[in-house]
């Protein structure tokens, strides 16, 4: 099992507003960036994914604030699969400013596997090569993914 390192970088001017602070929209692209980043960390580029014919539609998400981001400021996500069952996952995100070591965000998002016209596909039984990169990182800690 690969160790995975968090998405890092620095908060980009158009993502701040008026306050001077990451519109809260923001982070859920910034949700996204990590995904993908995590599934070429574990092996499983998305495209690759994507090729095999299969779909991750995004059913939940939610986001909560606890310290604001600024422009420039370095910050690095760490993400976790808290549920797996071969058809859904759960993802878990926890957004960290580099400066302060604050948790800024906290959040998590829900997807499900379908094929091309959104049917629900079994990943275990269809796609085993999927199934095992997902069900290999499933219920692990933060601490037992993530180096350093």
């Amino acid at each position: 099992m690969n160790k995975i390192r968090p998405y890092e970088r620095k908060v980009f001017y158009y993502e701040t507003d008026k306050m001077g602070i990451v519109h809260h929209s923001n982070y859920i692209r910034i949700f996204e960036e990590a995904r993908m980043h995590y599934l070429n960390e574990a092996g499983m580029p998305f495209e690759r994914i994507e090729a095999s014919g299969i779909l991750m539609p995004v059913l939940s998400v939610e986001a909560a604030y606890r310290h604001p981001l600024r422009f420039d400021e370095p910050f690095a996500v760490y993400l976790k699969i808290d549920k797996f069952n071969g058809t859904t996952l759960h993802v878990v995100y926890r957004i960290v400013s580099r400066l302060t070591g604050n948790v800024c965000v906290e959040g998590c998002s829900s997807h499900c596997f379908t094929d091309t016209s959104l049917k629900v596909v079994r990943t275990k039984h269809n796609h085993p090569d999927i199934y095992e990169v997902f069900a290999r990182y499933s219920g692990m800690d933060f601490g037992e993914i993530f180096e350093g």
